[in-house]
Formats: structure tokens, sequence, C-alpha cells
């Protein structure tokens, strides 16, 4: 098996860990707090931690790009797929929404022959295939969905298959602490007009202060990761990936919420894993 790729894989599945933190962490203070102002504290304090940390030794080297408008572009999907998805939320049960946001594998599968030139084989068809049932099958969508809201959900999927591939493409040449820092910029200017549209009134104590301000480091790393597994491994191996984020977000719940899966959600999630290990030695071994 490939290290290299295998490297990619872990830090792509840590990256998934830490986004379904920032899920569970926004669905708790949501009751609080308005998710359009939660968004915009994720991508703020993920800009003035970088600003803190980062741009002291990087310097100009985190904005000056050859690609300016491509960076911006690519973040700007990434903001766009989040207020969506989270617009979906709100028309449609959480459960069926995720299953249906999981359709981002196979769109970047389709993406990424064209557009980045990775041929795919029939057992990587059949593994995206596999963990998408497997995505299903733990979600199990009923009668709950509604035409706005699968709509909302399916171009949230959409631009995040764009900025899956466009972090893949841009990884070749622009350095992981520069596209970080394009998304947390872009990020917080892009929804600075939330500030205004939802009034911040909320009372919140030390820990869930703390908790909200968390949101932006959790992003922060959790991209950084994401950025670097496309360094290491294909597109079209870690985007199958993110269907372990089900498991995560299983966890979580099971943890913070109460909410136990049942057999069947667990069912989905072992064919989830089989599905990824199955396309990593796919991905890790040469044609024959």
């Amino acid at each position: 098996m490939n290290l290299r790729h295998l490297h990619g894989v872990l830090l792509f599945l840590s990256a998934f860990l830490l986004f379904a933190l920032i899920d569970t962490s926004i669905k708790y203070l949501s009751a609080f707090v308005a998710v359009p102002l939660l968004l915009w504290l994720r991508f703020f304090v993920h800009a003035v931690s970088m600003l803190l940390v980062v741009a002291p030794s990087e310097g100009w080297s985190l904005v000056v790009t050859r690609r300016p408008w491509l960076m911006t572009f690519r973040a700007l999907m990434l903001v766009c797929s989040s207020l969506l998805l989270q617009l979906a939320f709100k028309r449609m049960p959480l459960a069926e929404t995720t299953s249906l946001f999981f359709v981002t594998p196979l769109i970047v599968a389709v993406l990424a022959g064209p557009l980045l030139g990775e041929k795919l084989r029939l057992r990587t068809w059949l593994a995206i295939v596999g963990g998408f049932s497997g995505a299903l099958l733990v979600a199990r969508p009923g009668g709950a969905l509604v035409g706005d809201g699968v709509a909302l959900t399916l171009c949230a999927a959409l631009c995040y298959s764009v900025y899956q591939v466009l972090t893949r493409k841009l990884s070749a040449s622009e350095p992981v602490m520069r596209q970080l820092f394009y998304t947390a910029l872009v990020g917080t200017v892009a929804m600075l007009p939330v500030l205004w549209m939802f009034p911040f009134e909320a009372n919140l104590s030390w820990w869930q202060s703390a908790l909200a301000l968390s949101l932006g480091i959790l992003a922060g790393v959790g991209h950084f990761f994401f950025i670097r597994a496309f360094r290491d491994s294909p597109a079209s191996t870690l985007s199958p990936m993110m269907y372990f984020q089900l498991v995560w977000v299983s966890l979580l719940g099971w943890l913070v919420f109460g909410q136990y899966p049942d057999a069947l959600s667990m069912l989905g999630m072992l064919i989830i894993v089989i599905s990824g290990l199955v396309l990593v030695v796919t991905r890790s071994t040469p044609a024959s």
C-alpha cells in the first residue's frame, strides 16, 4: 500500500472529525445564537488566528498569488456551500439533508476526470457507489423531503464539489497556509452583511463563548488537514472518505445528545468503512 496515499486518507478523516465537531457545536449553540452569526464567527476567528500566529513568519506570501481570482472563487464555494446547507437544514430533517448532501463524492469523481485528468477504474466506481449506499442506509431518507430543500442541498453539494476539485488543483502551486488564509479572509468579508441582518443578542456562559470562539480554530486545523490530504492522495480517492463523517456525527450525537444509532445505521456505517478501505487499496495498488 502506498504510504503517502494512506497518510492523505488519515489527514482527510481527521479533518472530517473536526468538521463533525464544528457541526455538533453549531447545532448546540444555534439554540442561543443565529447560525449565520456562528458561521461568520468561525471565519473571523480563523482569519484573526492566522494573522496572529502565521502572518509574522509567512509575511506577504499569505496573500500574494498568481491565481487570486481562482483562490477567491474556491473560498466563495465553501462559503456558499455552508450557507446553502444551513438553509436546507431549516427546511428538512438533519438525516435526510445529510444523506442527500453526500452526492458530493459522486460529483467530485465526475469532475476529477475532465478537470484533474484522474482516471477512475471500475473498482473505484463500485466503492463510491457502495459508500453512498451505506450513507443512504444510515440516513434512510423518508417522505419529509421538500422541493426547495432538495434544491438547496444539491446546490450546496455542487459548491462543495467544486471547492474540493479546486483544492486539489491549487495544491500543486499554492501553499497550504495561503489557501487557508484566503478561505478565512474571503469568508469573513463575504459574510459581513450577516452582522446587520442578525443582531447579536445572546447571553452565553463563559464556556459557551469559548465553544463559539473555538469554531474558527477547529475550522483552521480541519482545513489544514483537508488541504494537505489532497497533496498526498487523488481527489477521487479522498472524496468518498467524507462518508466517514456520518460515523463521527453518529458517535458525537450519542455522546452529546444521547441519540443512539439503530441496527440499520450500524450496518450502514460498516458498509461505509468497508467501502472506504476498498477504495484506499484500489487507489494505492497499480492497475493490472
